[in-house]
């Protein structure tokens, strides 16, 4: 499913030069749920970027389904990025005064597909808010709105769900229903990539690939 070779990212700030990656490689095979895990600066964020296609690497191969995206222009990027990557965020991303179902929609219509709203409607139900769909996210709970975000991320059926520190908004309880969701998902056949600095979420995931200096120094099995 993912195949990234010898990635590189630099950024120069001033007269530093960061590496933000330094050569990193790793596969994600599709079903897969892996965790990338690091503290604040071991490229993490750098890596969610590049596998998202919002930023290219300077150096080094990412392939995506067998496709090399690594060199591709920024709207051919755009297009995979809508129609193949589904992304959650730690701060939900919802548009106000817009009902769950038009937040799930959305995806579907940029894209230009025909019954948005059945599939929109399907995936709240999916993720347990089928009670829910006509509330605006002022109306719903922290994890109610992840759910919502979590909806809209699977409704397009993308090849990959990358999830950034989604349970970072969340209290103890609604992070472990939020996660045994994502454990579901997974189980019916979704890979999904979650960036944490959280050891308890990474251990939800079949494997941790953890970071430092733009590096991985681990990559660890659970259970």
């Amino acid at each position: 499913m993912i195949i990234a070779e010898s990635l590189t990212k630099t950024y120069r700030i001033g007269e530093e030069t960061i590496h933000a990656l330094n050569h990193v490689s790793f596969t994600i095979e599709k079903g897969e749920m892996v965790a990338v895990t690091g503290a604040s600066g071991s490229g993490k964020s750098t890596l969610l970027h590049i596998l998202g296609c919002l930023d290219r690497p300077d150096s080094g191969d990412y392939f995506l389904d067998k496709q090399n995206v690594s060199k591709l222009d920024g709207n051919t990027l755009a297009r995979i990025r809508g129609a193949r990557i589904g992304f959650i965020f730690q701060t939900f991303n919802l548009l106000p005064r817009t009902s769950a179902l038009e937040n799930v929609e959305l995806p579907l219509l940029y894209a230009g597909k025909t019954s948005a709203k059945e599939l929109a409607r399907a995936a709240l139900q999916t993720v347990g808010l089928a009670d829910r769909m006509k509330h605006e996210p002022n109306q719903l709970s922290g994890g109610q709105r992840q759910r919502v975000a979590i909806a809209r991320a699977i409704v397009t059926n993308p090849a990959i769900i990358l999830a950034d520190e989604p349970t970072g908004n969340l209290d103890t309880t609604t992070s472990e229903e939020i996660m045994a969701l994502l454990q579901r998902l997974n189980v019916e056949g979704r890979t999904i990539l979650i960036v944490t600095h959280e050891p308890e979420i990474a251990s939800h995931c079949r494997r941790e690939i953890q970071m430092r200096d733009g590096q991985i120094v681990t990559i660890r099995h659970h259970g």
